[in-house]
Formats: structure tokens, sequence, C-alpha cells
């Protein structure tokens, strides 16, 4: 049996000696003594360290099955005759075509190559070789397999760094997508663990001009692999190791490798400082360790820049606050009232089915509604009665009053506030003042914090009147509903009423 299959030779190919994971090979072949002496032949083979774990197939029906079962098949040696004269044609075919497996490299073992002449099967078939049984010897079977493993070995590594690639663009996107310091963060370490293969990492940053060791505010900003448990962790939560480890580089202030783990430290032209722990299998070259000092050191910069922006953002929400509740105190009410009606006006803005970034924009413009009240006369504002002809016209005009305030050309939260202040008071079937606007007309933002604005007003105390039940509240804002309010804000508001209810009683007056 031997003799029909592989010629005899002495010399065989030296062998590696390393360690891993076994390369899978599927033999598929209708003869039993086809599979016997090929596993005799291949029985001590290794390559990069590697031994084989080999696979049998009577036909290629069973082939067809085993192919769906795994998707690690490095190579698949077919016989072409077997329960047909084409059935390995086939098989390569389906193998390509149906499975669209393009890894596995396939070869082709005929002991009939009249039956299908090589040059026209290499033409018409996708395979990787072609071989006479007559004419593959031991030594050629092994040098065919270091051949189709090496290449298969290739075209991962070309895999693996094409989806490292697709990781790394969509990392990117995330970054400078990123509205929030932890998205943010979550797409860096992404990155960085995809780049080089890591299992876990760290990436610890400070606020800005705080030193990490005397400092409380330095946080766990991203945590991924072995090292996700720690991501909402303290410093005095985190392994001793890491501790012992950042202390040490803290002192030096300069990176440093230890045997299972790299600690970066990167400060920035602002004073920041930040830290990077990885926890590493295997040794990091110097290629790695340098790319990931570049990196993580314009990751950073790119975190310094984000913090600002968060710092500039809440400077601005607090400005926003600061003048809403003016107003409100002027005229004799808390500052409770904007509060509640940002945060219910984020809500119904997200449940309406508007993008995080608009429903935040509501939410930081949407104190601003009354602001032109900053310009009406206190004994207009503070009148307890109500308002003759001249004063009603004269309140009105704070729509108009808050709009030309908070003119701006390139202050997004402005020029919202702008539309919020000028639109609040329009009412869904016309009749609103200052520009008698009706239906989708009106802005989003200005539907949204009209409702808002008005359910949380009914249920507050003013000078002219006493707070409303919710009862009451709701049967008024069911009375509206197609007048004044948009109906699918009133459906909105009822959905989701115990969520409105918890942020009214987070805010009270």
């Amino acid at each position: 049996m031997e003799n029909s299959i592989f010629a005899s030779e002495t010399e065989q190919p030296q062998e590696l000696d390393q360690s891993g994971d076994a390369w899978h090979v599927l033999l598929v072949d209708d003869e039993e003594g086809v599979h016997q002496v090929t596993e005799m032949v291949l029985r001590d083979f290794r390559f990069d360290g590697r031994p084989l774990k080999i696979s049998n197939a009577y036909s290629a029906k069973e082939a067809r099955a085993l192919m769906e079962q795994h998707n690690d098949f490095a190579l698949a040696i077919v016989d072409v005759v077997m329960e047909t004269d084409d059935a390995g044609l086939e098989l390569v075919r389906h193998i390509r075509s149906e499975q669209h497996n393009h890894y596995t490299r396939l070869v082709l073992r005929t002991g009939q190559p009249g039956q299908a002449p090589e040059e026209e099967v290499i033409l018409a078939y996708d395979i990787d070789d072609y071989k006479d049984k007559t004419e593959l010897t031991s030594n050629k079977l092994l040098t065919l397999l270091y051949a189709a493993l090496r290449s298969y070995r290739d075209i991962c590594v070309l895999d693996q760094h094409r989806r490292s690639l697709e990781q790394v663009i969509i990392a990117s996107t995330e970054i400078f997508e990123a509205n929030s310091l932890s998205i943010f963060a979550s797409a860096v370490l992404r990155q960085i663990c995809t780049l080089l293969h890591l299992n876990g990492a760290l990436f610890y940053c400070t606020s800005l001009n705080e030193e990490l060791e005397e400092s409380e505010n330095y946080r766990v900003l991203a945590a991924s692999g072995d090292m996700s448990e720690y991501q909402t962790k303290h410093k005095d939560e985190l392994p001793e190791a890491v501790n012992k480890a950042f202390s040490k580089v803290l002192k030096d202030k300069k990176s440093f490798s230890e045997a299972d783990a790299y600690i970066g430290y990167f400060s920035t032209s602002l004073g920041g400082e930040n830290l990077l722990y990885v926890s590493l299998e295997h040794e990091l070259s110097d290629i790695d360790k340098q790319l990931l000092d570049i990196y993580a050191s314009n990751v950073a910069v790119t975190y310094e820049n984000l913090l600002l922006k968060e710092e500039i953002l809440e400077s601005q929400k607090e400005l926003a606050y600061i003048l809403g509740e003016a107003v409100e105190q002027r005229s004799k009410e808390t500052g409770s009232h904007v509060k509640r009606v940002a945060h219910f006006s984020h809500l119904l803005a997200l449940k309406y089915g508007l993008s995080q970034e608009e429903a935040d924009l509501i939410k930081l413009a949407s104190p601003l509604h009354d602001v032109g009240k900053i310009a009406i006369p206190d004994k207009i504002l503070k009148k307890p009665g109500s308002f003759s002809g001249d004063e009603w016209e004269i309140m009105k005009s704070h729509a108009q009053q808050g709009a030309d305030l908070l003119t701006s050309d390139n202050n997004e939260v402005l020029k919202m506030g702008q539309i919020i202040a000028a639109q609040h008071h329009e009412h869904w079937q016309g009749g609103g003042y200052p520009n008698n606007l009706k239906g989708e007309d009106i802005h989003i933002a200005g539907r949204i914090t009209a409702i808002a604005d008005v359910f949380d007003a009914l249920g507050c105390k003013r000078c002219y009147k006493e707070p409303w039940p919710m009862e009451e509240i709701l049967s008024e804002i069911d009375k509206q509903k197609g007048k004044q309010f948009e109906p699918k804000l009133v459906e909105l508001l009822h959905d989701n009423l115990e969520a409105i209810l918890e942020i009214k009683n987070a805010f009270p007056e």
C-alpha cells in the first residue's frame, strides 16, 4: 500500500522544536489505506513548533459536514474521485463558493490524473496544489505540508492585521465622535489591545495640574480584558502589584517594563499625568514599547482636550442654570424649576427619538427658556393678579426679548437657547406667540420645552396661584393635546410619567 502512494526517500525536513496549538488538517479520501499511510508519514510532523491535528472524511459529503462544523482547517488534502468521478472537484467548489472559505489551503490528490487533467483543474478551480498519488513521496508530502501551512499562517496574519486595522479605524472614529470621556477611553483601550494583542490594560488619568500621588480625583478611565473588573475602582481598590508599579513610575517619571507588565508614564504640557498599565503574557518588543509610548502620549493629549471640552460644557450648563435661576428668583420663584425643565426636556427628547447629542444640547439650553423675563418690569413680573391687556402684551414680549438676548453665530448652546426662548410659547395648532407658528414649523426643541415648562409650572406655587394637584395637571395637559401641545409629546409624557415624577422629586422646591 505504501509503495503505491509514497516512494521511499531517506532525508526529511528538519523539525522545529517549539510548542503551540495544533494545525488542523483534513484528509478526504475514500480509501482507508490512504488515510493510514498519510497519518503515519505525518505522525511526528511539526511546523512552527506546532503538531498536526488530523480529521478524516471518507467522502465529499462527510468533508462538507466537517467543514461546516470546524472553521479552523489550515489544509484539506482532497481526493478527486470518490462517490462520483468529480466529487473532489465539487467539494472544492462548494468550500470556496458556498461556504465562502478562502482561508483553508486546498490540495487535490488523485490516483487517476487523466480523469482530471492538472492544467485544466488548476485553471478552473481555486486550489493551491494538485498532486498525483504515484508521484507524491513522503518527503514531497512533507514539503507540501510546510508550504501549505506557511501560506495559511501568512494569510491568517494578514487577516488579523486587516481586522486590527478595521478595529483601529472603528476605534479612531469613536474617539473623534466621542462626547464623553468614558466612550473615548473605551475606544482608546480597544485600540491599544487590538494593535498589540494585549489581554488586559488600565488607562489611569488625573485632572489637570494635579499630582497623581496626592490627588483624590484621578481615576481608572478605562479597563479591558483581565483588568476590566477595575473599570470603576479607586486607587485603593487596585491590585497591590498595580499600585506598587504606579508608585515606582510616578517616582521616576518614566515608563518601564516588568516580567509580566508594561507601565507607561505620560505627562502633558498642561500638567496632566497619565498612566498605562498593560498586563503581558509575552514580552513586548522595543517597537511595541515605542508604539505604546507614542500612542499613549497622543491619547493623553486627546484626553486632556476632551477633559477641557467637558469642563467647558459643564460651565455652560452651570451658566445656563444660573441665568435661569436668576430670572426665577427675580420673580420670587425657586431655581429648581429650570433644572426640572432641563431634565424633563432631555428625557422627552430621547423618547421622541432625537440623538443623544441633540438631547444633551436641549438639556443645556432649555434653562434659558424664560431668560427674556429679565427685561420685564417688576410691577408686571411680580403682579399677583390678572394682567391688563397692555400688561399681557408686555409679558408676552419676554419670548422675543429672550431670543434677542441669546443671539449668537457660533455658540451651539446659545443658538439652541435662542430657538427655545422664542418658540416655547408657540402652539401646535397655532395661536401662540410671538410669531403664531404651528405644527412642525415650531422647532422640536421649542415643542418639547413648551410641554416640560407648562407641566412643571402648573405644579409650582407662583405669586398668582397655588400648585395644582397632579390629576388636574395631567387633565389640563390632555385638554391641550393637539391644541397647545404636539399629541406625540403628550403621549410620551404619559408613557414616561414615572421617570418624570422621579425627576420632579429629585429637584424639589
